[in-house]
């Protein structure tokens, strides 16, 4: 047993010897190893952070699907989910929709306060034409009123009708300024490979792809945007 021992310290002795020698005539290469090692090491430890999260934002998506209505909780399937999260994974598309929302209440503010504008140039307008007719009646003789009344329910159809017409007008542009922003938004929601956006006006697809927002937006109030820092 002794003898064997003795052989095995000398044949190790003379395998770091070895490896000594081939490490000093080969130090360069040695040195490109081990980078190479620690390179693929750091891609492994990597795939296993982003395998990690990409549970983490599936299963947060998972428990979300459950408090919608059980006619989208169908539509919204594991394989729809698990490629939503993957799309989630760096944190971009947070980003972009915070953005998109961002533009979208900008907009609607705006618009509604053109509308409002509209509304009160409406009231002046109403205001102003009361007082000239009352003032034109104080200042008519009695048997030239019925005249003046009849022409001045003229003047004032004329104004409703046009009020009207120019509140149409506004509405038309305020829906058509809302569907280009929310065209902008799935062009680009698509744009970023997120599953279930594409430029459509079908009823059904708005209201999916509301959801998927509202998944995403939720999932930003939990901070799981942020999660990714703490794996």
């Amino acid at each position: 047993m002794g003898f064997g021992r003795a052989a095995e310290r000398t044949a190790l002795s003379t395998d770091v010897k070895e490896t000594r020698r081939v490490a000093v005539a080969g130090g360069g290469r040695g040195a490109g190893e081990m980078e190479r090692y620690s390179a693929a090491f750091e891609e492994a430890a990597d795939g296993a952070r982003q395998q990690e999260r990409h549970y983490q934002l599936l299963s947060a998506l998972q428990s979300l699907v459950k408090e919608l209505p059980s006619s989208f909780q169908q539509r919204l399937s594991y394989t729809t989910l698990s490629d939503l999260a993957l799309a989630l994974l760096d944190g971009t598309v947070f980003e972009i929709v915070q953005g998109l929302l961002e533009i979208q209440h900008l907009t609607e503010k705006s618009l509604y306060n053109q509308r409002l504008r509209l509304q009160n140039d409406h009231r002046v307008l109403r205001q102003a034409l009361r007082q000239k007719h009352e003032e034109a009646q104080q200042a008519c003789r009695p048997h030239n009123l019925p005249v003046l009344q009849a022409a001045q329910q003229r003047e004032l159809e004329a104004v409703e009708h046009r009020i009207r017409e120019e509140q149409r007008t506004m509405d038309e542009k305020i829906v058509l300024e809302l569907d280009r922003k929310v065209a902008d938004q799935q062009s680009t929601l698509e744009k970023a490979g997120v599953t279930g956006f594409y430029v459509t006006t079908n009823p059904q697809e708005l209201t999916l792809q509301m959801n998927l927002l509202e998944l995403i937006r939720k999932l930003q109030q939990r901070g799981c945007q942020v999660g990714k820092a703490a794996l």
